[in-house]
């Protein structure tokens, strides 16, 4: 009767465990913003593409450096989502009440551990692969994402309008597209640097895409951005306009 008992015990431990578990995995999950992440994931493995000139360029060295060149670039990603919720727990309350830190799903500690993890072995990868223009590249998301959204003097940008539109098309629309691109043409494929249509084209459109994100992307978020004084488009404007 005391085995049974025991047992007992341990496996509701485990169930206890394991939902514990789950449960922290799915609100690492959502603090993640997978929408955003798989987006950026997506769009830099295209970046990386650009550079091919013919199908001998799709080597297994090829791949394994695309594969390099996306974790840091997925864990900055994360890093861009993470210190957003870090500093605007109040307003998601409002707007994003389902998220981890909102909920209370995660503490702060828990958001800041996370998200300077992300940061620094982003950084630490783009750096060790020894490619300039992929390091260079991962410090100007830092510090475009960084100044966007952290509230200290003089930065905090998503405050103002136009500061938005301008960290959003430079970092998405510029430059992403040209650090990714130069990293793969000349420290993957060993080529000089040409830039090319195709990249000027796409960075054109992404840089256009980026400006209708800046105008639109808080649309759903009027209501807290308007009470803590985030003066976005969409609160300048309004929902109806």
């Amino acid at each position: 009767m005391l085995l049974g008992r025991v047992k007992s015990e341990d496996d509701n431990k485990l169930k206890s465990f394991q939902a514990g578990f789950l449960k922290n995995l799915k609100s690492l999950y959502r603090f993640t913003r997978p929408n955003t992440l798989n987006g950026l994931v997506i769009a830099v493995t295209s970046i990386c593409c650009l550079p091919l000139q013919n199908l001998g360029d799709l080597t297994p060295t090829f791949f394994m450096e695309v594969f390099k060149t996306v974790v840091p670039a997925a864990l900055m990603a994360i890093y861009m989502t993470a210190i957003n919720q870090l500093v605007d727990v109040k307003i998601d309350k409002i707007n994003k009440p389902d998220l981890p830190l909102a909920s209370g799903d995660f503490s702060i500690k828990t958001g800041v551990a996370i998200t300077l993890t992300c940061a620094m072995m982003s950084l630490a990868m783009g750096i060790m692969i020894g490619s300039p223009p992929l390091a260079w590249g991962l410090i100007l998301w830092f510090i475009l994402v960084t100044a966007y959204s952290i509230d200290l003097p003089f930065l905090r940008w998503k405050r103002n309008a136009f500061l938005a539109a301008i960290s959003i098309m430079i970092g998405y629309g510029v430059g992403i597209q040209f650090s990714f691109f130069i990293h793969i043409q000349k420290y993957v494929l060993g080529r000089s640097v040409v830039i090319t249509r195709s990249l000027i084209f796409t960075t054109g459109v992404i840089t256009c895409m980026s400006l209708a994100k800046a105008l639109l992307k808080d649309l759903h978020d009027v209501d807290g951005d308007k009470e803590y004084g985030i003066r976005t488009f969409s609160v300048m404007l309004g929902k109806e306009r």
